[in-house]
């Protein structure tokens, strides 16, 4: 195992020891234990940037995991993977320190929790963007969604937290499911789980019939973790985690695993129209959906919200955009249409620092005023004047202004959805004009809910009776971290060209590698001034338009557009979610009835059903009695025995008779055993019968004696026909099978073991060596959960309710 796996695990490694620093440090806050971690993870990955000027070296570890399946835990990087693992080390570690001072050390708080699910989900991240096996990779995106659902519900006794947690976990596990079955189709297609091998099969996938349900069904994974059009509504509901958890799953890390996704299959799926309309159609409206959506919030959790969820939609749109970069030569390095991309990994940087440092700050006016309500806060710019500086630079990036490094992406983004106007593929000519208009709306509603959010929070009147504290400045433990974030924003925004060639270049040859010759960089150069062009003109239009909005806000406040924060896409959650749980207890008030019989009926009814079907459909019914071999005296003695035992049974009206018959069947199936000369099975059924039987009688003695119940004629012939049908079809299969074992020979299962058996296992006896070796590991899990059920019998007994105590 090499050093990068380790990287990916250990997160997951100091989650085992977060309880043992809980419980014995308690007078040192845990988070000063963890926070190490990340900072050295951080710095141990830098050591992999292109720091000379030079193409980034890409490095491939692998170990097998599930060989005989090509699942391999195999991890790549390259500059794509090197960002998002920078982005989730170095925001990981500003959040572990907001942390210590963000949620104290009290005993009613459970911080032992909060870390471990904090590291569960740094490892799965880093997890999800190191790994190159599409079965691994899912293993650690489902992980991410486990971990986000507990952080989201890490206050679990408020009502919000568990709805959000319960939503986020729904839908972005569903997403998981779709992405999975997309996956399986990837692997139909070409014969493997490795993302750069498939990369390799580019034709034979595109023109492959499940090339679109492939994509599509991958798309819906990364659309519902990417919280797009219509799948965000989990985000708004996330935000009752802790600020931490906001900051770093919601801002900088998890909300950007859809997009890692996108970013890693465009060499896949990047030329097909299909692929550019899906994201970039979806993208866009993301992005003025959220935005719209943003204005009318009156939390500032809210507003940040969806303003994520609008910012996601326009990464998402650079990447579909930039995908039509593959029909293009690139000349020198560039082309109108790769900036797109260039965009896009840009604002995925500058997002993750002002977007970070916006949701702390969001946390220290909560923590220092008791509220996040725009209607209560105002005022706040003298008394808090190190978070006021902090917000100021934030929200101006966020708002696309100068001289922060938002400005520069937003630029870009214009650049990007003007360039598309002038494609002359996938029909863009005819609606490419809605790409920069649709940008340019979204854009002056992003300027007005960043307006709403800086001067109702900080200026105005103070209104200190309607905070639940007294407001003040937060700590300088707790500024520490948007302090970095906010002047990184500045440095970026400054010295753009820091990035580059050291990560911008070596993610943009990942998205789209082969348009360049080896050796070849993209040309990257990021600056403020372009001259008096139109994307300055639409920049000088959201100010004004935005501002003429903020100014008349007061005249729509009271409009109902205004007055529903909810979104409306809730209500068909809300009521699906409802009729799920409707028709679930409808289906289990008919399946789950209590009564053996039923249970029995189910099974038996869905057996005659599925293999009846199964022997007609596929021809497999035959019967050849020319091979039978001939039957004994013995067997028809045992056979005419058994039958009349079972008739018997039906009508005896007593317990221990009944018992009796029932121990006579299984002892006259222990004999057939031993004219088939199984000695070991037969052994077994009579140690189990004699047990069985005794128990049986010591019980049943000393119960009531035995009622007669009466069924309607219905029941009986229902009973009847269940009864004959089982046996018609167990019988014609059993022949069946007798028959085409002569029809078309082949050889049985069991010749392996024969031959395996002693070589492989060291025993004679077959049966002993299936069970305890070659289904070892199935025996052992059944062993382990005999001994689940058998601590449970303990912990009952032992825990005895106390009289009046509810059980």
């Amino acid at each position: 195992m090499s050093t990068l796996h380790l990287v990916a695990l250990a997160p997951f490694i100091m989650a085992i020891f977060i309880p043992f620093f809980y419980f014995k440090f308690r007078h040192i806050h845990t988070g000063w234990f963890i926070l190490p971690l990340p900072l050295i993870l951080f710095i141990y990955l830098i050591q992999y940037l292109p720091l000379g000027g030079g193409p980034m070296e890409t490095v491939e570890r692998s170990v097998p995991w599930v060989p005989s399946l090509d699942i391999h835990f195999t991890v790549f990087l390259d500059g794509l993977s090197l960002l998002f693992a920078l982005l989730i080390t170095g925001i990981g570690t500003l959040v572990v320190l907001y942390s210590i001072y963000y949620i104290a050390n009290k005993k009613e708080e459970p911080l032992n929790n909060f870390y471990v699910y904090l590291m569960m989900f740094m490892g799965a991240m880093l997890g999800v963007v190191l790994s190159d096996n599409l079965i691994v990779i899912y293993v650690f995106w489902e992980l991410t969604s486990l971990a986000s659902s507990l952080l989201i519900a890490y206050w679990f006794h408020k009502e919000k937290s568990r709805y959000g947690a319960q939503k986020s976990m729904l839908i972005t596990v569903t997403g998981g499911f779709a992405m999975l079955a997309g996956f399986s189709l990837l692997y139909m297609m070409t014969g493997t789980f490795s993302i750069r091998e498939i990369i390799t099969y580019g034709d034979a996938i595109v023109t492959s019939p499940l090339f679109l349900p492939a994509m599509i069904l991958i798309l819906l994974g990364a659309f519902t973790k990417s919280a797009q059009f219509p799948f965000h509504i989990w985000l708004p509901d996330a935000m009752e985690a802790p600020t931490p958890v906001s900051a770093y799953l919601h801002s900088a890390t998890m909300v950007k695993a859809g997009i890692y996704l996108v970013a890693r299959f465009t060499p896949v799926f990047g030329g097909a129209p299909e692929w550019f309309w899906i994201i970039t159609g979806f993208g866009l409206f993301t992005l003025l959906w959220g935005s719209v959506s943003a204005v009318r919030q009156k939390d500032l959790k809210g507003i940040l919200a969806f303003s994520t969820v609008s910012q996601l939609g326009l990464i998402m749109s650079l990447l579909g955009l930039g995908s039509a970069a593959v029909h293009f030569d690139v000349v020198d390095g560039q082309s109108l249409y790769t900036v797109a991309v260039l965009a896009a990994v840009l604002h995925l940087i500058n997002h993750a620092t002002f977007k970070g440092s916006l949701f702390m700050v969001v946390g220290i006016i909560d923590h220092e005023t008791g509220t996040r309500d725009i209607r209560k806060l105002g005022g706040l710019m003298t008394i808090m004047p190190v978070t006021f500086t902090i917000s100021l630079i934030g929200i101006a990036s966020m708002a696309g202004l100068p001289p922060f490094n938002g400005f520069l992406s937003k630029e870009m983004f214009f650049t990007g959805t003007l360039n598309s106007t002038t494609l002359d593929i996938f029909n863009v000519q005819t609606l490419g004009v809605i790409f920069p208009a649709v940008a340019w709306i979204a854009s002056i509603f992003t300027f007005v809910y960043c307006m709403i959010m800086l001067f109702k929070t900080f200026t105005g009147k103070h209104h200190p009776e309607r905070l639940e504290k007294e407001a003040h400045e937060a700590p300088a433990g707790m500024l520490i971290s948007p302090v970095i974030l906010a002047s990184l924003v500045i440095i970026f925004g400054f010295f753009p060209n820091l990035l580059a060639y050291t990560i911008i270049d070596p993610a943009m040859q990942s998205i789209l590698p082969g348009l360049l010759e080896p050796g070849e960089q993209f040309y990257v150069n990021i600056y403020h001034w372009h001259g008096l062009n139109t994307e300055l003109f639409m920049t000088m239009g959201v100010v004004f338009f935005g501002s003429m909005i903020f100014l008349n806000l007061r005249k729509w406040q009271e409009t109902t557009f205004y007055l529903k924060e909810r979104d409306p896409l809730n209500w068909f959650y809300d009521s699906g979610l409802v009729g799920l749980i409707k028709g679930s207890t409808v289906v289990n008030d008919v399946q789950m009835t209590g009564r053996l019989r039923d249970y029995f009926t189910y099974m038996f009814t869905f057996l005659v059903l599925g293999m009846g079907y199964m022997l007609w459909n596929t021809g497999a019914l035959a019967v050849d009695m020319a091979n039978t071999a001939d039957i004994s005296i013995y067997m028809y003695i045992i056979t005419l025995s058994l039958v009349l035992a079972t008739v018997v049974i039906p009508f005896v009206s007593s317990r221990i008779s009944a018992i009796v018959l029932m121990g006579v069947i299984g002892f006259l199936v222990a004999l057939l055993f031993v004219v088939f000369r199984a000695p070991d099975l037969a052994l077994t059924q009579l140690l189990v019968e004699t047990v069985m039987v005794v128990l049986f009688l010591l019980v049943f003695y000393h119960l009531p004696e035995l009622k007669k119940e009466t069924f309607k004629p219905a029941f009986r012939l229902t009973n009847l026909v269940i009864s004959i049908g089982v046996g018609l079809v167990v019988t014609l299969t059993a022949l069946s099978a007798h028959a085409l074992s002569y029809e078309n020979p082949i050889s049985p299962i069991s010749d392996y073991f024969v031959e395996n058996a002693y070589a492989l296992a060291g025993g004679n006896n077959i049966v002993n060596v299936i069970l305890v070796d070659f289904r070892g590991l199935d025996t052992l899990l059944e062993v382990l959960v005999l001994g689940i059920v058998g601590l449970a019998v303990v912990v009952l007994i032992k825990f005895k309710a106390k009289k009046g105590e509810d059980v």
